[in-house]
């Protein structure tokens, strides 16, 4: 394979021509879905596979779906039900190389004369999915009490059914997995389409763009400097406020492969912070990723790469842990500590750490489910200052606008604004956080918070300062009350949550 040539334009043309599909797959799900949370916010994935199940294009949409969608497709076609011709199927279940229960992966089979050729999926994040609260982001001890869990499964109105009864805002749901449906659709006929045209080509021209971006990767891994490099972090207020729970990772790079190794993670928590392995493999997959910028985004990006984890530890959650806000705070924990001790191998390349947390904020009742991840501050770089307000890493998501904010739910923005002086000082100073303040318009809505980075600062690097911490403040009747990093609270009308997100780290020394 190494001494393969390569025909760039080649691979540019098809890898686009492969990506289009996923990318038009996305525009169909979020123009016909009902929720700010996929319409708006653009929380979802649309990806193409091989007969194999190998991953042949995703769309630029959610990082932390990049390894975890090839990883869910893989083991259906191994555990999963038989994938029957004019079928769709469904699952959510996080310990089927899933995320978390908010996000349902519909799929199908893709046919030409009787024949699989591959494969079409889309994952959203659904605003409601049952459980203890609106949103699933209570605090709760197993992944039961979190929402709905999907079995794979046949999408069929049976299904759809069992989602609906146990679901807030049915109609809402129910508009949104009839959007994953039609983008569904538009991924089978287009892929139908290309097979057409390009015939037994496309097979040879597919395995191409594989082939080139597992060149490019081991090309880039082999550039890094053989060694071990190690590094760790902690996720606050776990299992209670006040306590940390480690992260620890041995980087080993050998030649053209590299091994992230967590083991010495601590244990998985009777609270919602558990990654699954599909989560970790995501988060070290787009580190790498990072590295290779002009490779394509398939399934070839993973060549070279080993990641080891231990069972039942918070990088390797297993059933019935509670695991919503893996896929959040500890995949943005993972990525900090992939930077970390990169860092050492790789000092004029690696940014300081940026926010570290997604800022999950769910409000809500019986009857409506408002959720959103909240931008902060970027590390700064070698070559650049860290941006302002925005989304890093494991996320990509837009914000949900004022306007739709306030006429989908009983909700006031009060304050949407840059927090200035967030960001950690340095030569190349950290990005600045945001400041996001919102009141409640009716009785007894449920505020969940799952954030992080509230007491230890994004750090900085090359002689950076950190981040500012993050802050988590409830106005009720012109008092504030901090509010720890994780929680679910009652609210009354007039009752305001302040959220001020952390700012990115520092890079090289300001002198």
């Amino acid at each position: 394979m190494q001494n393969r040539s390569f025909d760039p334009i080649r691979v540019a043309l098809y890898t686009e021509i492969l990506s289009s599909i996923a990318e038009e797959m996305g525009v169909a799900l979020e123009r016909t879905s009902s929720s700010p949370n996929i319409k708006e916010r653009r929380d979802y994935s649309c990806a193409l596979f091989d007969k194999s199940g190998r991953m042949i294009a995703q769309a630029a949409h959610i990082p932390v779906h990049l390894g975890a969608m090839e990883t869910l497709m893989k083991k259906w076609l191994i555990d999963g039900p038989p994938l029957e011709e004019g079928k769709m199927y469904i699952t959510n279940d996080p310990f089927f190389a899933g995320t978390h229960l908010p996000d349902i992966s519909v799929i199908a089979p893709v046919f030409l004369d009787g024949k699989t050729i591959g494969f079409v999926a889309s994952r959203a994040h659904h605003a409601d999915i049952g459980g203890a609260a609106p949103g699933s982001f209570a605090p709760v001890q197993n992944v039961h009490e979190e929402g709905f869990l999907i079995a794979p499964s046949e999408l069929n109105e049976e299904i759809i059914e069992r989602v609906l009864e146990r679901t807030r805002n049915p109609d809402e749901r129910l508009g949104d997995l009839q959007a994953q449906r039609a983008s569904i659709h538009v991924g089978i006929h287009r892929f139908k389409e290309i097979a057409k045209r390009y015939g037994e080509r496309l097979d040879e021209y597919v395995e191409e763009c594989l082939e080139y971006a597992h060149s490019l990767t081991r090309r880039t891994l082999a550039q890094i400097p053989n060694g071990v490099y190690e590094a760790e972090d902690v996720l606050e207020d776990v299992p209670k406020p006040g306590q940390f729970v480690k992260i620890a990772l041995r980087v080993i790079t050998e030649g053209d492969k590299i091994i992230f190794d967590f083991t010495g993670t601590g244990p998985q928590q009777d609270i919602g912070i558990n990654a699954t392995e599909a989560v970790t493999k995501s988060a070290c997959y787009y580190v790498v990723r990072c590295l290779v910028p002009d490779a394509p985004t398939n399934g070839g990006c993973w060549g070279g790469i080993t990641v080891i984890t231990e069972p039942r530890t918070l990088v390797n959650a297993q059933y019935p842990a509670p695991v919503v806000a893996g896929n959040t705070e500890t995949s943005q924990r993972i990525v900090d500590v992939c930077l970390q001790a990169l860092s050492k191998a790789l000092p004029d390349v690696i940014p300081a750490c940026s926010q570290g947390t997604m800022n999950n904020l769910a409000l809500g009742t019986e009857k409506w489910t408002y959720y959103e991840t909240i931008a902060g501050g970027a590390g700064g770089g070698p070559r650049r200052r860290g941006a302002s307000a925005i989304h890093t890493h494991m996320t990509n998501t837009r914000n949900t606008p004022i306007e739709a904010l306030e006429v989908e739910f009983p909700l006031q923005a009060m304050r949407y604004a840059i927090r200035s002086s967030s960001g950690g000082k340095g030569k190349m100073p950290g990005g600045d956080g945001v400041v996001r303040e919102i009141r409640v318009l009716e009785e007894g809505v449920i505020l969940s918070l799952m954030t992080d980075r509230r007491v230890v600062s994004p750090p900085g690097f090359a002689g950076g300062e950190g981040g500012k911490p993050g802050r988590n403040v409830l106005i009720r009747q012109g008092k504030e009350e901090s509010l720890p990093s994780k929680g679910a609270w009652i609210l009354n009308a007039g009752d305001t949550i302040r959220i001020e997100t952390p700012g990115g780290g520092g890079f090289g020394s300001k002198s």
